[in-house]
């Protein structure tokens, strides 16, 4: 069980506080054009100033790998965040030094300043620990609130709680609270929904899985090469051939401990992969080989339905077909309406998470019935693969901090 400390556990009046947050902001010209992410750091913010804490943002934004590239400045948010707060945010322009802390020091209770973006500085991506040490002189405590940031060990996510107490943020906590629900302490059976291109890219999360669930569904591009393994021509479609052990060693795992695999039976083909081309229904095995499978046919998703209504909780990482290019959006819309139905009537916990598996969910309009989304990408895949991410291990347990 992830045992972690959280912020509600410390005693933050007239202490700075270092927060952690995902600020990689979509922008154009300069201006911020989507605001969730400012949004998501403000229950964590206000929480702190109503208790009196001198609140000290972190964040990074774009890949300016060490250099200083105005662009790329977060002076950008400070007013977006002001409007959201309602009150003003400080800005500093330097990410640490003399100038940063003296910066911190002028702040009074329930202020909030946002330091120049973390990535500016080289040692922030190495994790340098003279870099951490001077991040850690701009506050007594630390919070990580960024789970997107969390699978990386950088100064500002792990270098730097070696130095400060550490805890995690609210939505940190929620993000954690809903994942340990879904995978480490779950309700049963559990059924996980895994899709995409390549099973190269997913190998770690399916061997977890199928030790972890008790249905795991595969679809998408990957569910090609699993279907190769199996003898099954899929034609033209893409599959990675070179992967068979591989994907015989996934059947072997999930046989030993008592996963139910399931695949697409019936398939939406294609002799071009266009927007809305000629297409072919037909059952997986009987595909030419001119065709390229490219979305999962209606029993499949009849099946993937029943599959569900005998489970308690849902798992879901990647679309069914290849959702952006119309008609092969059809079996992950379905599908996905058909859970959001379940999770709002109360008979289904379905977490879902991954950049495109959260497009497909917007695509298919249940985005807000689904009963939790991770908008984290890499950190939720990389948690679901059972990895260790290194900005979770430094809020669990006693921190060890630099003498």
């Amino acid at each position: 069980m992830t045992e972690i400390r959280r912020i509600q556990d410390a005693d933050v009046a007239g202490k700075r506080v270092l927060v952690r947050v995902d600020f990689n902001v979509p922008m154009k010209d300069g201006q911020v054009t989507d605001a969730t992410r400012l949004e998501a750091a403000l229950p964590t913010i206000e929480y702190l100033t109503e208790a009196g804490a001198k609140v000290v943002l972190l964040a990074h934004f774009g890949r300016p790998k060490g250099a200083v590239i105005p662009e790329m400045s977060l002076e950008a948010v400070c007013q977006p965040l002001a409007d959201l707060l309602g009150d003003a945010v400080y800005f500093s322009t330097v990410t640490s030094g003399e100038d940063a802390v003296a910066a911190t020091m002028d702040l009074e209770a329930g202020e909030v300043l946002l330091i120049e973006n973390t990535r500016f500085a080289a040692g922030e991506e190495t994790n340098d620990p003279g870099f951490a040490a001077a991040l850690a002189e701009l506050g007594d405590l630390y919070v990580n609130d960024a789970f997107s940031a969390a699978h990386r060990a950088h100064a500002s996510t792990e270098g730097i709680t070696h130095h400060l107490p550490s805890y995690a943020g609210l939505a940190l906590q929620r993000e954690i609270d809903h994942l340990v629900a879904a995978l480490e302490s779950p309700k049963r059976p559990v059924i996980a929904l895994v899709g995409g291109a390549k099973v190269s890219t997913k190998i770690d999360l399916l061997q977890n899985l199928v030790k972890k669930v008790d249905t795991l569904f595969v679809g998408g591009g990957m569910a090609n090469t699993l279907l190769h393994a199996q003898g099954i021509k899929v034609g033209s479609s893409l599959c990675e051939t070179d992967l068979v052990d591989t994907a015989r060693a996934i059947f072997a795992a999930a046989e030993e401990s008592g996963c139910k695999l399931m695949l697409p039976t019936d398939v939406v083909l294609a002799k071009e992969f266009k927007p809305n081309p000629e297409t072919r229904l037909a059952a997986v095995t009987d595909v030419e080989d001119n065709e390229m499978i490219l979305d999962c046919g209606p029993a499949t998703v009849v099946a993937l339905g029943q599959a569900i209504d005998r489970s308690a909780t849902l798992i879901w990482n990647g679309p069914l077909g290849a959702f952006e290019t119309p008609p092969f959006d059809a079996a992950t819309v379905e599908a996905a309406k058909y859970a959001a139905r379940a999770a709002v009537e109360g008979e289904l916990i379905a977490v879902a998470g991954g950049g495109d598996t959260v497009s497909a969910l917007n695509q298919a309009g249940v985005s807000g019935d689904f009963t939790f989304i991770s908008t984290a990408g890499g950190a939720f895949l990389e948690w679901m693969e059972g990895k260790t991410l290194p900005g979770i291990a430094a809020v669990m347990g006693t921190p060890e901090l630099v003498a």
